[in-house]
C-alpha cells in the first residue's frame, strides 16, 4: 500500500511540475464549461429554449412533408 502511495505522489510532482500536463487540464476544464453551457442551452429531455425551438421546427417541416404529398 505504501508503495502505491510513493508512486501517486511522485507521479502528482511530476505532473504538477510539468507544463503539458497543464495543459491537459485546460482542456478538461474547457470541455466542462462546454457540456454545461450544451446542457444550459439544450436542458435534458430537450426541454430548453434551443430544444423546444428544434422540436418545433422539425414539427413545422413533418406537418409541410404530410401536406406536400
Amino acid at each position: 500500500m505504501l508503495r502505491y502511495y510513493i508512486k501517486t505522489t511522485e507521479a502528482l510532482k511530476r505532473l504538477r511540475t510539468d507544463q503539458d500536463g497543464v495543459v491537459s487540464f485546460e482542456y478538461i476544464i474547457v470541455a466542462a464549461c462546454i457540456i454545461g453551457a450544451v446542457s444550459a442551452a439544450f436542458g435534458t429531455g430537450a426541454t430548453g429554449a434551443i430544444g423546444t425551438a428544434l422540436t418545433g421546427g422539425i414539427g413545422k417541416i413533418t406537418a409541410a412533408f404530410t401536406a406536400a404529398v
